[in-house]
């Protein structure tokens, strides 16, 4: 800490703990969030033919986190429902998204730069979000490290934890899309941030809240710009896990790649990783560009 306050970064850190997120980080949470609903295969028909059930699923997307850390703790699940700002915000922006004529809105967000903007925003609100699951289950369970854990957790994973009752909503059921089988990048990094977020709340980690979570925002920026500048659907984790996991779970373990949100999955390439895998992803691939096809020629 002493290098830090010499660096002046201590006031940095507390600075940017400190800012608030709503409107503009929140709106560039939803906005991401809403457009990872929109890359989901049938998204768009969904909403031309069920807009109440596509509006429940971009709710989902933005508020998911809440909801399941609501029911981790008890509480009501619709509480944060009562933001009425917040609602109205995350509505605006699906209906912009999915309704806006010519797509313009969903162009503009999309393009490249303008997008990795949004992306490194949102993963600020994720840490913030992290980092506030973790302080609330402390009032409920001072010693609770596994409560605190699991809140912090689902807080910062968002709607991935439950992305399979939210394709029930659109009609879709595919249970090998769980995400505890197939974690992402950001499922992964909010448990081992749950885990440094908890350590410093009971005192074992000797470092402040407002630098940890500077530290870990930057980390958490910098590693989904890189992999959404790179269309990359690896983790940072890839390497270490590779080594680690084979000696603690045994040589037959094998990682196991999941895009971001996307609800595709995509071969592992780490140690143990079978290579007949690639093969069967070729196949899915043709045969969902066969069936896209095939709708348009039906349309």
């Amino acid at each position: 800490m002493e290098l830090l306050s010499a660096l002046s970064l201590g006031e940095l850190a507390l600075s940017f703990s400190r800012v608030p997120l709503f409107p503009v980080f929140d709106l560039s949470y939803f906005i991401v969030s809403i457009l990872y609903l929109k890359y989901e295969p049938g998204a768009v028909e969904l909403s031309r033919r069920h807009p109440m059930a596509s509006w429940l699923c971009a709710m989902l997307h933005c508020f998911g986190s809440y909801i399941l850390a609501d029911l981790l703790l008890g509480e009501p699940l619709i509480d944060y429902f009562s933001n009425n700002s917040s609602v109205l915000l995350a509505s605006a922006v699906w209906y912009l998204i999915f309704f806006c004529p010519l797509d313009l809105f969903y162009k503009c967000v999309c393009f490249l730069p303008v997008k990795l903007i949004f992306v490194a925003m949102k993963e600020v609100v994720r840490v913030r979000k992290i980092a506030v699951g973790i302080h609330h289950a402390h009032h409920h369970y001072h010693h609770g490290w596994f409560v605190m854990i699991a809140t912090g957790w689902v807080k910062g994973s968002g709607v991935a934890l439950m992305s399979n009752f939210e394709q029930l909503l659109r009609g879709v059921w595919k249970p090998e899309t769980n995400e505890i089988l197939h974690m992402s990048f950001p499922t992964k990094a909010s448990l081992y941030g749950a885990i440094l977020f908890t350590l410093q709340q009971t005192r074992w980690l000797p470092v402040s809240k407002a630098s940890l979570i500077f530290i870990f925002t930057m980390f958490m920026v910098s590693c989904k710009v890189f992999l959404t500048a790179t269309h990359s659907h690896s983790s940072p984790f890839d390497v270490l896990e590779g080594y680690i996991c084979p000696v603690l779970f045994g040589t037959s373990w094998g990682g196991d790649h999941h895009h971001d949100n996307h609800g595709g999955s995509h071969g592992g390439g780490g140690p143990g990783s079978p290579h007949s895998a690639l093969p069967a992803k070729s196949k899915e691939e043709l045969s969902e560009g066969s069936r896209k096809k095939k709708t348009k020629k039906a349309d």
